[in-house]
């Protein structure tokens, strides 16, 4: 009976995406949907103690896709009712596919509830643990052979470091309310920085239309006037619009395979805006480099969405990236001291923190939000101020004014 409602479920949903919002989602969430259908289908007789509640999660899932048909912020009673039990289900779900499996051989009855007890840990590591810190880069400009995870040095004494605060995968949605995002902007404003670089995902589909929740969430980033600059992340390219307008209003100046060089209280900079490019990746970056050349005792800052692509930049080209989009590497030991995550184990992109390859030098920042399935263990959203050291080096700076 569960399998045969699921599947109903599945196909209306599908059918009303078709209809209303194109082909693309209607795909995405029958994929989903599939999986999740014959994996909860498969686990319900674990929960005949609970059935109730099993069903209430279970059908909050299919409400949740089936109301992004017709995305739009939603209140909080939607939120709490469907949003977040429907993505918490959905993402427990698909954790718990190993055990659908084991449970067609008799098998996992007594481990059940552990993929639901990670879900659990995700949903409160990705709301509510949130880590403010300072973080000490200082740029030697020694070469490093092969890409990885790079080492600072101690800022030297007397140094007056670039003060820097980077925003980036806010993911306006379910999980990150306006009311959280402006308070993330107040504290950006509040540690007084020379520079807020704005890296990307600023949206989810439920914030395509949001351009006025957008704009009050940035607004304190207005007071930093000149000290404010952005890129596109990938799922900015679905409501550029939006993102344009907003950033706009709030005085950031967007940079699209553009660069700026500004005088700030630290000193002269040039800061580099690189575009998300879905295809021809290498091609597009280096052709927007050569179009803005670094200049000769000038530290160069690059903005890019995805640290994925930190490898296209030509060596030198870079003193420090500034990426995201990973969210840290989602899952992994981060919170115990450990680099590892999910990313790193199995990619050879960089997840989180300092890296290094060649002369350039990358910083990966975890994220502060989230996109879709809400399973951040052990790796918690990020809040820092970056104290940037620069050594005397070739195409470089030295330490700064100060």
């Amino acid at each position: 009976m569960v399998a045969l409602i699921s599947a109903a479920a599945t196909v209306l949903v599908v059918a009303l995406a078709a209809r209303f919002r194109g082909r693309f989602y209607a795909t995405f969430a029958g994929v989903l949907l599939s999986i999740h259908s014959l994996v909860a289908s498969a686990m319900a007789d674990y929960f005949t103690a609970i059935g109730p509640l099993y069903f209430a999660f279970h059908a909050a899932v299919y409400l949740h896709f089936a109301g992004l048909v017709f995305p739009n912020l939603r209140p909080l009673w939607y939120r709490l009712l469907v949003s977040i039990p429907g993505s918490f289900f959905a993402a427990a779900t698909f954790l718990a596919w190993p055990w659908a499996i084991a449970s067609a051989f008799g098998l996992g009855e007594l481990t059940f509830p552990v993929p639901y007890a990670v879900a659990t840990l995700g949903l409160f590591g990705s709301t509510l643990l949130r880590r403010k810190e300072v973080v000490r880069l200082w740029l030697d400009g020694a070469p490093q052979p092969q890409l990885g995870r790079a080492k600072s040095a101690p800022l030297p004494e007397g140094t007056r470091p670039l003060r820097v605060v980077q925003i980036t995968d806010p993911h306006l949605g379910t999980f990150m309310t306006e009311a959280a995002l402006r308070r993330i902007s107040e504290d950006a404003v509040a540690a007084d920085p020379d520079l807020v670089l704005l890296t990307g995902d600023f949206l989810t589909m439920e914030s395509h239309r949001a351009l006025e929740v957008m704009t009050r969430a940035f607004e304190p980033l207005a007071a930093l006037k000149g000290r404010v600059f952005a890129c596109m992340g990938n799922h900015d390219h679905e409501a550029p619009d939006t993102v344009l307008r907003a950033l706009l209003n709030v005085g950031a100046t967007m940079l699209i395979d553009d660069a700026r060089t500004v005088t700030t209280r630290w000193g002269e900079l040039q800061i580099v805006g690189l575009d998300f490019h879905f295809r021809e990746r290498r091609e597009k970056i280096q052709q927007a480099l050569r179009l803005f050349p670094r200049k000769e005792g000038v530290p160069r800052l690059v903005m890019l969405h995805d640290p994925g692509a930190f490898v296209h930049i030509p060596d030198g080209d870079a003193d420090l990236v500034f990426s995201g989009h990973t969210h840290g590497g989602q899952l992994g030991l981060v919170n115990l001291g450990l680099p590892g995550t999910f990313v790193s184990l199995f990619t050879k992109i960089p997840d989180h923190g300092f890296w290094g390859l060649g002369k350039n030098r990358l910083y990966v920042h975890r994220g502060t939000g989230h996109y879709g399935f809400p399973i951040r263990v052990g790796v918690p959203p990020e809040e820092s101020v970056l104290e940037v050291g620069f050594a005397a080096a070739p195409g470089s700076a030295t330490s700064g004014p100060g």
